[in-house]
């Protein structure tokens, strides 16, 4: 188990972008793509490499790296993972794609409760293999409802070599959340906030990433 808070300037500026309440709807959608980009390059720091030798164009033989990627499956909370997921692709572009609908039964909801039933209106998961790494992708994670979801979802499909969560904010309550129940995964950040508000928002946050995203449903 690791958290990974990215700190890369780049990253940081992002996420202040994202924050702001007067970026537009298509800037945040790029903003989104670009962080998950930057976001998969430092999840890819994690894979082992090797050693290898080529041939350049003059004849020369020289040894470089390669990272073993190996058979990564990335499954998208949506709608709100999908500019982050199209980033991520730049970096794993032989990934498998999963596919889950989930949102919030905010009729469900204490106030002041992390708990809140995930309804699930649509689940497509490739086969996950004992030497899959699977990546769950979610831009918010506020209460960790819906990450934990979508990981019981993901164990009913099979056992994979490794778990990582790709979020670009997350609350230390949710992250403390997940890992209670889902020690082994790894978790990459862009930011932690300090609270979730008593409707199981993120504060400060940066709103709702989807509608920002891709306007009001």
């Amino acid at each position: 188990m690791t958290i990974t808070v990215i700190d890369h300037p780049l990253a940081q500026s992002i996420i202040t972008m994202l924050r702001d309440k007067r970026t537009g709807q298509i800037e945040f959608r790029k903003g989104l793509v670009r962080l998950g980009r930057l976001m998969g390059y430092e999840v890819a720091k994690s894979f082992p490499t090797r050693e290898v030798e080529v041939e350049t164009p003059l004849g020369v033989k020289t040894r470089g790296v390669t990272v073993d990627m190996g058979d990564v499956v990335i499954i998208q909370i949506l709608r709100a993972a999908m500019p982050m997921v199209e980033g991520l692709l730049k970096v794993f572009p032989m990934a498998r794609m999963g596919v889950i609908s989930a949102k919030r039964r905010e009729d469900t909801h204490e106030r002041g409760s992390m708990e809140f039933e995930i309804e699930m209106n649509y689940v497509r998961i490739p086969r996950i293999q004992r030497d899959t790494t699977v990546m769950v992708v979610d831009p918010m994670l506020a209460t960790g409802s819906t990450m934990i979801a979508a990981l019981n979802t993901v164990k009913e499909k099979g056992e994979p070599r490794r778990m990582i969560l790709i979020n670009a904010i997350g609350t230390k309550q949710a992250i403390e959340r997940v890992l209670r129940k889902y020690p082994q995964a790894d978790i990459y950040l862009a930011a932690i906030d300090p609270e979730i508000n008593e409707n199981g928002y993120i504060i400060p946050g940066l709103g709702d990433a989807g509608d920002r995203a891709y306007g009001e449903a």
